[in-house]
């Protein structure tokens, strides 16, 4: 039995039009097709496999113990969650889509690496990584390496 590539995250949006507008106009995702769930939500899309899903606080949770009790801690941060990363390439594009949309964002370089990272806040605060790597033989030897 393993593990074989994540599949998606949840993540409770407070905004479904804001989370949409940043996810699909923003990081570029498509905003794709979903379930007739009990709950408003959206589902979004990266080379057609859906990696994102957002719902609203009238979804309880995955596990039926997991039922929310206290919604107004939805406005407050992302819980156990801190980020969620993908792997990117044109680092300016994004840069520049940032920028125009008067959003904020910080860069980190990982020079042992060869990487650039950026990072940004989604609208409900859960840290969104970009990795851009100088080359994708650097990236792939990072699939077999132990660090």
């Amino acid at each position: 039995m393993t593990i074989k590539r994540l599949d998606h995250y949840f993540i409770y949006a407070q905004s479904l039009d804001r989370t949409a507008d940043f996810y699909s106009n923003i990081l570029g995702l498509e905003l794709g097709p979903r379930p007739n769930f009990d709950f408003a939500g959206s589902w979004f899309y990266l080379d057609g496999v859906p990696v994102v899903h957002a719902g609203t606080a009238d979804f309880a949770g995955g596990y039926p113990d997991n039922e929310i009790k206290n919604k107004s801690n939805l406005k407050n941060g992302t819980g156990r969650l801190d980020h969620i990363a993908f792997r990117a390439d044109n680092i300016q594009e994004f840069e520049d889509r940032l920028t125009k949309a008067e959003i904020d964002f910080h860069i980190q370089e990982v020079k042992n690496f060869n990487l650039t990272q950026l990072f940004v806040k989604d609208p409900d605060g859960l840290t969104i990584e970009l990795n851009f790597f100088d080359n994708e033989q650097t990236a792939d030897s990072l699939k077999t390496e132990t660090i």
